[in-house]
């Protein structure tokens, strides 16, 4: 299908050309990069909420029960569910799908399945471009359901206007939660399975290293007690969601967060451009020469700065 076939079908809510575009962009085939370009100028509409936490937490769960609660506002709802892909095989279980399969039946709510596919982020390196195509179809929210953070793991803050972060009684030291990065990156905490034992010392501690935060742009974090697997409490956390939108807009901190949201983007994009023009075959057999020596007569920072050099001369 032509691109500008397929453009004109996204931009009418087609669901099969919105699955053939997000294919393209995962596998960097076709005339995806076009479509990302035709598609650009319709972007802003949706509102990114990201779901973070360990793995277990119960975020496939929230996350259903609140697309549920976000239609019944008449919003739609587009699904980026992230699964870790394994480092041998480079499969990945995505079983996020199968747990919200009953919300497949809702034509408001599109559910896409994606592999990290090593993404260090936690976040697939195409999930944002999946949510542009996603925002340019109309979808008026997204979701980034993705893998447990750690402390290299926090660039779904980056991608979402809304960061939640999920945790469990069950969930440890909050000391080393904080090492761990987790309370700069969260807007809103999550407190699920409340009715597990622990959960009410958990939801203190919490509340306590919040309180040591500072607040980011003004916004003091809370913590919200939910249990997930009854549909308790998704209302507080959709309102909150709501709450913390109609603050961002008030301090005009929305349009800063996407600003920054693109700056970090259009980096990526250039280091990424510059790494695919760089190893041409012959740069590839200088590296393959190199470590074929026993004994290397020139440092690696030396040939890697004589390697930039060459490709700053051939451009």
């Amino acid at each position: 299908m032509d691109y500008n076939k397929i453009v004109k079908a996204i931009l009418n809510s087609d669901r099969i050309a919105i699955a053939k575009a997000i294919t393209q962009i995962e596998d960097e085939t076709g005339a995806y990069r076009e479509i990302l370009d035709a598609l650009y100028p319709k972007l802003g509409n949706a509102y990114r909420i990201g779901v973070t936490g360990p793995p277990g937490a119960g975020k496939s769960t929230l996350t259903k029960h609140l697309a549920r609660l976000i239609r019944t506002q008449n919003l739609s709802v587009g699904i980026i569910a992230i699964d870790p892909t394994s480092p041998y095989t480079g499969g990945a279980v995505l079983g996020d799908r199968l747990r919200m399969g009953e919300l497949t039946l809702d034509r408001g709510v599109y559910i896409r399945s994606m592999a990290s596919r090593g993404s260090l982020g936690g976040l697939a390196a195409t999930a944002t471009q999946a949510a542009d195509v996603l925002d340019a179809a109309g979808y008026d929210v997204v979701i980034y359901e993705t893998v447990g953070v750690g402390q290299v793991e926090l660039d779904i803050a980056d991608a979402a206007d809304t960061t939640m972060v999920m945790l469990v009684p069950e969930g440890g030291d909050i000391i080393q939660g904080l090492k761990a990065g987790l309370m700069e990156i969260g807007d809103i905490f999550i407190l699920n399975k409340y009715d597990r034992p622990g959960a009410e010392r958990m939801q203190k501690d919490l509340e306590y290293v919040l309180h040591l935060k500072e607040p980011a742009g003004g916004w003091e974090s809370r913590v919200l007690p939910t249990i997930a697997n009854r549909g308790e409490k998704i209302d507080a956390v959709w309102q909150e969601i709501v709450h913390h939108r109609e603050f961002l807009q008030a301090q005009n901190l929305l349009q800063t967060r996407r600003r920054a949201r693109l700056e970090k983007r259009l980096k990526v994009l250039i280091r990424t451009e510059i790494e695919h023009r760089f190893w041409t075959p012959s740069r590839e057999k200088m590296l393959s020469d190199y470590l074929k020596k026993e004994q290397q007569n020139i440092s690696p920072y030396l040939l890697a700065s004589q390697m930039v050099e060459e490709l700053m001369r051939d451009s």
